[in-house]
């Protein structure tokens, strides 16, 4: 999900009944603060077990941080606090120290040249081991009658069955969050495009809306990403955008190219990462795979288990997975 680049990104709400509010609050015992407000009071605890995570509003990034929760508390002895704060934000809080690591970033060169390169107050954490990708997306029974609509040079074909009451008389091209890393406005713009984003305003809230179009069988163009839970319930079929280069992106205003593929990183606050003993040792090893994570996602969005549970059955199933990251 979901990070913000140039303006997601992604970059990523739970579903209409779990709120981002109170899953957050259930990714441990310890509960959540809002970064925007506050800061946690274990960050940066010296001589203490405690660790401070930052956890992005999509669902993904929740299970990274319910599992590599879960595990610090109940495997390595930490109080774990977790923190959500939007993407550029968490940041300046890691930098700072106010949370110590960052477990799934789709890519910031501006604050990665500014904290870890110039300022060097936050050190790279290792690969995920999950590939991001952003792209525009249609609803694969859609595609399938209209197989031309995977091509953005034939969207404006279809942009009066894709009008909407919010879209203003064009299509609409339904994005999450305008706080995730999103070209949309520009590509729109400069690929001269029939079509007006419109947000929905969160994962949650797009995945609602997304559901509906499906359930009424209407076809819908959206933003979306990958890996995503939704893929395993909702066939979706990705428009081919122009291809993505390096540095075709480099000036917001000007992008006329699709989204890259991306792998997702972590990052560690700097002092964290030098004094955090087996907690730094453990973050920089944890690493799993997109149907993992997927695994506890769906058990978060869909079973609407709370994210320490999802965390705890996931954790009881796949102990040759986790074994080494502890070890």
């Amino acid at each position: 999900m979901p990070i913000r680049h140039h303006a997601p990104g992604r970059g990523r709400r739970l579903v209409a009944a779990l709120t981002a509010t109170a899953a957050l609050a259930a990714l441990s015992g310890c509960g959540a603060a809002d970064m925007t407000r506050q800061s946690s009071p274990y960050a940066a605890a010296r001589g203490a077990k405690t660790v401070t995570l930052s956890v992005q509003s999509w669902v993904g990034a929740q299970a990274n941080t319910a599992v590599a929760a879960y595990l610090l508390e109940h495997e390595l002895g930490y109080r774990v606090d977790t923190v959500q704060v939007d993407e550029v934000p968490a940041w300046d809080a890691l930098s700072q120290g106010r949370v110590d690591a960052i477990l799934e970033d789709w890519g910031h060169p501006e604050q990665e040249k500014r904290y870890v390169e110039d300022k060097k107050t936050v050190v790279p954490g290792g690969e995920l081991g999950v590939t991001g990708h952003i792209g525009w997306f249609v609803p694969t029974y859609f595609a399938e009658a209209h197989p031309d609509v995977t091509d953005w040079r034939n969207l404006d074909k279809y942009a009066g069955e894709l009008r909407t009451a919010e879209s203003r008389g064009k299509g609409q091209l339904l994005d999450g969050s305008p706080s995730y890393v999103t070209n949309d406005k520009a590509l729109v713009k400069n690929l001269d495009l029939d079509f007006e984003v419109v947000f929905a305003g969160s994962e949650a809230a797009q995945i609602t809306q997304i559901k509906q179009f499906t359930k009424e069988r209407k076809p819908f163009l959206t933003y979306w990403y990958q890996p995503q839970w939704l893929f395993e319930r909702v066939p979706l079929t990705e428009v081919k955008l122009p291809a993505y280069e390096e540095g075709c992106d480099a000036e917001p205003s000007e992008v006329a190219c699709g989204y890259p593929h991306t792998p997702l990183r972590k990052f560690l606050n700097t002092r964290f990462a030098r004094e955090g003993g087996e907690a730094a040792a453990f973050l920089k090893e944890f690493r799993w795979t997109v149907e993992e994570q997927n695994e506890v996602a769906l058990m978060i969005a869909e079973e609407k288990l709370p994210p320490q549970e999802a965390a705890k059955a996931w954790v009881e199933r796949n102990e040759q997975v986790w074994k080494p990251w502890v070890a």
